[in-house]
């Protein structure tokens, strides 16, 4: 269903004197938060159910809960503690389920609950997988004139709460947190994006909101893509973007939440390019730096993020190091210093993590990989150094828990491409895909 811009772009790409395809996929990626999800289910001697635990969304949880114990929801409360991590598992309520029927089988005696790894990862309502077709019009100027982006996965408001679904521009429903990130603020012509529900996987699995949501993966689609739009036309990407970030019409931004609109993408942007020393810095062979720019978790919301990361590649191994990342984030004001710092840098450090080590694919209806032995995101000993920069600004503040994520992964596949000319276009970039790309070079 279609979501954004102008639909009619069929005439466009027909007349367009060169076209740019490209298709971009992401496994599935499970919330594996480090304290298993747990509960406490008890009846009080007022006869009320309680559950104690941590929990982002009692509201969608609580109906849950009372319909399994079949009482009215005034007799349950949820007593609401420290999430123990919730990145999105903890936005329902599933695990409060079983605890609260083993405690109605026991009178409503108080029961504890804390599941294994195992039974965690095979209950999270991960990360859907995802693909995306994008595809770029040309005129003879070589000059950009329209742009079509197809993104499809599972929808978890659809699954979750469907009255949370919005209307596209045809009047379809769509899951605005499987879309985020596609509405962009480059001027590129003509624009139509489409959003497709993935129906294998919403029957399949149940799909979650996982930190980042749909711009964790929409926006390493979105921002590889543009630098492959550059390379295709011979623009240094860094002046591509900065030329698309034209700031009129609807991207000139609004109040409260987007005063500036695409300038202040630009501006950040202009920055991280300065503080990194993309284009100017003389690195080792193998070795580069690329680029990335996204706007938070929406558009209504943005929080402007740009990104360099610093990266060498094995070429015997496929291994990809990071060496060192930049980010320059405008936020609005900051109102807390240290923790926009920490918010930042974590983000970033699980950007890492999706980009090139956490993954799984589904098997028999379940995640194949459900503990340590063989989900392995992002250890100690590859952690980068993280120089973070924040704009001193006195516009509205906006969210900062997610914005650093999503600009980590196109950073990185751009970078690749910088040092050894392969553009990955799947999600997690791992050595065995990087050696299979470099094909008779490596080694």
């Amino acid at each position: 269903m279609e979501t954004a811009g102008n639909p009619d772009v069929d005439p466009v790409f027909a007349a367009a004197a060169d076209i740019l395809e490209a298709d971009y996929t992401t496994s599935s990626v499970l919330h594996y938060a480090l304290e298993p999800m747990n509960a406490i289910a008890l009846r009080n001697g007022e006869g009320v159910w309680e559950i104690l635990t941590g929990n982002q969304w009692q509201s969608l949880c609580l109906p849950w809960i009372a319909k399994a114990l079949d009482v009215p929801q005034e007799q349950v409360v949820m007593r609401s503690h420290m999430l123990g991590g919730g990145f999105g598992r903890r936005l329902n309520g599933d695990y409060c389920v079983p605890v609260a029927l083993a405690s109605k089988a026991l009178g409503g005696k108080p029961v504890k609950m804390v599941l294994t790894r195992e039974q965690d990862s095979l209950f999270d309502s991960f990360r859907s997988p995802s693909m995306a077709r994008l595809r770029m019009a040309f005129d003879a100027d070589k000059q950009v004139v329209a742009m079509d982006s197809t993104y499809a996965a599972g929808w978890p408001t659809k699954v979750m709460a469907a009255d949370g679904l919005a209307k596209g521009l045809n009047g379809e429903p769509y899951d605005p947190f499987a879309s985020d990130g596609g509405e962009h603020w480059y001027e590129v012509g003509g624009q139509r994006m489409r959003v497709v529900s993935n129906e294998l996987a919403n029957t399949t699995f149940r799909p979650g909101w996982l930190r980042s949501v749909s711009p964790g993966w929409i926006n390493f689609m979105v921002e590889s893509f543009m630098d492959e739009t550059a390379h295709h036309i011979g623009a240094d990407p860094l002046q591509f973007r900065l030329d698309h970030f034209t700031a009129e019409g609807a991207n000139a931004g609004s109040a409260p939440n987007a005063v500036g609109g695409a300038k202040r993408q630009a501006a950040v942007l202009s920055r991280v390019a300065e503080l990194s020393g993309y284009g100017k810095a003389d690195l080792p062979a193998d070795t580069a730096i690329g680029l990335a720019t996204t706007f938070g978790q929406s558009r209504s919301m943005p929080t402007w993020v740009a990104g360099a990361v610093q990266l060498h590649v094995d070429r015997k191994t496929g291994f990809v190091d990071i060496q060192k990342v930049w980010i320059v984030v405008d936020c609005g004001v900051v109102v807390d210093p240290n923790g926009a710092h920490a918010q930042t840098e974590g983000a970033a450090l699980w950007g890492i993590s999706m980009a090139l080590f956490e993954g799984t694919s589904i098997e028999n209806g379940v995640p194949a990989d459900l503990n340590l032995a063989t989900y392995t995101p992002l250890r100690m000993i590859d952690a980068p150094q993280i120089e973070i920069e924040f704009v001193d600004s006195t516009e509205v503040p906006t969210g900062l828990g997610e914005p650093g994520t999503t600009v980590i992964a196109p950073a990185i596949a751009n970078a690749l491409y910088n040092a050894v000319g392969v553009r990955m276009r799947h999600l997690p970039i791992l050595p065995a895909d990087v050696l299979k790309a470099l094909g008779p070079q490596s080694a």
